[in-house]
């Protein structure tokens, strides 16, 4: 099918055939009879270099947890055009990059106005990126082409507007394929709400990934496990009396409980633990953070897997 493709596209264009690819647009690949990874290393030693972070102290976690950033942390950064070319640039680092999703994401938010503080945070991701710089996903070529999800929010996150945090990491076997980090269009009155609502996102993902799994010819057989670290949204999905109960959430939140009666998800209780959402919802310690990036298949492009 490859080689009667490119003869009809000789038939109107002149292309030259590269090969397997090994570097495309900062993405660097890397395959094995294991499977491949993908990273973007020298994306990474570039930016290092352009802001003369070369040398700085290595960080094993890009945000501090016990550090909490709002709007107006101090006096407003005398040259922001920096700030927003540094976000700019890590936001395409973050396509291969789930370890540094949520504190780029935070970071983003105040691009209008950088204070020093945003910039010394900004700073503690790069000196992060200075102990990962090989780092990338893996996708093994053993996994089981089944689908599950975890979803997870962090109520009331947001010091300035009280909007919750919203995460959520889509896998594929043991390799993850979709993830996002995203904070709330409304407040939410209640953790569990916050959580349906993480769940709604998560479940719409599902769809998504069902739809296009379909279109390359793998058919989704099972119901797709959704796990939630919160046993009251758990309840609110599968049982109509909790349903009921819940009309203050906004209509489209119920997306979760049409799709679970469809078969299309299974929400499941798991432990705060086991929770691997929490790395896109609120800055970890040194430990939950590379334990979460170790069931990620998070690794090195120059260490075996």
């Amino acid at each position: 099918m490859t080689e009667s493709f490119k003869t009809f596209i000789a038939q109107f264009f002149k292309f030259k055939d590269l090969g397997i690819p090994k570097y495309f647009l900062g993405l660097e690949i890397a395959r094995s009879k294991k499977g491949i990874l993908v990273s973007q290393r020298k994306y990474s030693m570039d930016l290092l270099r352009d802001s003369g972070m070369l040398g700085c102290k290595p960080s094993s976690i890009p945000m501090d947890p016990l550090k909490q950033l709002k709007e107006d942390t101090g006096n407003a950064m005398t040259d922001p055009a920096r700030y927003r070319r540094l976000i700019g640039r890590l936001l395409y680092l973050c396509i291969t990059r789930p370890d540094i999703t949520f504190a780029v994401h935070k970071l983003s938010q105040y691009v209008s106005k950088p204070c020093i503080e945003h910039w010394e945070a900004s700073e503690r991701v790069l000196r992060y990126l200075k102990s990962t710089p090989g780092h990338g996903l893996f996708y093994s070529s053993e996994t089981s082409p089944t689908l599950s999800i975890f979803a997870d929010a962090d109520w009331a996150a947001c010091p300035d507007t009280r909007k919750s945090m919203t995460g959520y990491c889509l896998f594929l076997g043991s390799s993850l394929i979709s993830w996002k980090a995203k904070k709330q269009h409304t407040i939410s009155r209640s953790s569990a709400e916050a959580e349906y609502r993480a769940m709604a996102h998560a479940t719409c993902e599902v769809v998504w990934a069902i739809a296009l799994l379909t279109d390359f010819g793998i058919k989704v057989e099972k119901a797709v496990p959704l796990y939630c670290d919160n046993q009251a949204t758990v309840h609110i999905s599968s049982n109509p009396v909790f349903h009921e109960r819940t009309k203050h959430i906004e209509i489209d939140c119920h997306t979760v409980r049409e799709k679970y009666l469809e078969g299309v998800i299974k929400p499941l209780h798991i432990r705060n633990n086991l929770q691997l959402a929490d790395i896109f919802t609120k800055p970890l310690g040194p430990t939950a953070f590379a334990d979460i990036l170790a069931k990620m298949n998070f690794c090195s492009l120059y260490s075996s897997p």
